[in-house]
């Protein structure tokens, strides 16, 4: 199965469910606010959020959820305990409505991702 490509975040967006869309749009809002300095670009497939070092945060959208993940998710000090995944690096959650996006563990995650 050949990975899609988009020409943008934006077109990325636009090609999620409605349910996703909003989900994503808080993502993205919240990003913005806390770590101004990232670049949002498509790679892999999914939104990403590009630092100095190369990509920090993603998302990717799923059935009934999206995952808000981190790149060097392994690293990172997750105390609420919300990251996901067993792989070597990359660690998510799922959030499966708007109002799931957790400003202050979040924050604190992505801070780390990015410094």
């Amino acid at each position: 199965m050949k990975m899609k490509s988009y020409a943008s975040f934006d077109a990325y967006v636009k090609d999620q469910t409605p349910r996703n869309q909003a989900i994503i749009r808080a993502l993205r809002r919240f990003v913005k606010r806390v770590e101004p300095g990232l670049s949002e670009s498509v790679k892999w497939g999914n939104g990403c959020w590009l630092g100095s070092n190369g990509p920090v945060a993603y998302v990717y959208s799923a059935t009934d959820y999206v995952q808000f993940g981190f790149f060097r998710g392994s690293s990172l000090k997750d105390p609420k305990g919300l990251l996901e995944g067993k792989g070597q690096y990359v660690r998510h959650t799922r959030v499966r409505r708007p109002s799931e996006v957790d400003e202050r563990a979040f924050a604190a995650l992505l801070r780390q991702a990015a410094g």
